[in-house]
């Protein structure tokens, strides 16, 4: 199966208005947002700068309906987020959006494959397409023959590239990354956000991915900065 074949889903737009998430703890309410106004457009590559408690993983929680803003609008693809129930929320969560996170998510216990095929199985498609479209995600990804090995057994960066391809394996319009290079070195970082970019510049996904690394976010040709719940260059 070839990329254009395997792609079909084309990213889409992502508009946040006027949104604020406070949490209550024992001693205080913390705001970890306050009244964040952003866009990206459909096949856009973004990513987002601060440093750690800035806002940014609530932000793409928000957006990936993991979470429920204590104020505002989040609307993906046309959907209202912020009034969808939770089926709704789920199938967004299933669908539409695959997270990449800093510590890969993988099983231990299964196969490399076997891991990239666990979305498709909670989507309800068969055997055969699973472990079709399993290979193909990891021939995409350079690591094909990595398929039969546990997740121990293949380096950092390897796995980042597996817990891309499970990402992607339900063919999601918006690609949401989470500090995706934290625990890489380098060179390896480059690479997985070259990666990344790709997959709005040569497929149309939009691609949303968040650091606190200025070296990992040059490529990206739309980079706006965050701090203390806000965005300090815009986020139009």
């Amino acid at each position: 199966m070839a990329a254009e074949d395997f792609f079909k889903t084309p990213g889409v737009r992502v508009e946040v208005s006027q949104v604020s998430k406070s949490y209550q703890t024992a001693a205080e309410e913390v705001h970890a947002l306050r009244e964040v106004d952003w866009q990206v457009d459909a096949g856009e590559g973004l990513a987002i700068i601060g440093p750690s408690g800035c806002g940014k993983t609530t932000l793409l929680n928000l957006v990936g309906g993991v979470d429920r803003p204590s104020k505002g609008r989040i609307v993906v693809g046309g959907e209202d987020l912020t009034q969808a129930n939770e089926r709704s929320l789920e199938k967004h969560r299933l669908n539409q959006v695959g997270f990449v996170f800093q510590f890969f998510n993988l099983i231990p216990t299964l196969k490399v494959i076997e891991n990239v095929e666990l979305p498709m199985m909670v989507a309800g498609l068969g055997e055969t397409e699973r472990g079709e479209r399993a290979r193909t995600l990891l021939e995409m990804m350079g690591i094909g023959n990595k398929a039969e090995k546990r997740p121990e057994e293949i380096s950092g960066g390897e796995q980042q590239r597996v817990a891309i391809a499970l990402a992607l394996a339900n063919d999601p319009a918006v690609v949401l990354a989470d500090e995706p290079t934290g625990n890489l070195d380098e060179q390896t970082s480059q690479t997985i956000a070259n990666l990344l970019i790709s997959l709005s510049t040569g497929h149309g996904k939009t691609v949303v991915m968040v650091s606190h690394d200025p070296k990992i976010v040059s490529i990206f040709s739309k980079v706006i900065s965050m701090r203390d719940g806000r965005f300090v260059n815009g986020g139009g």
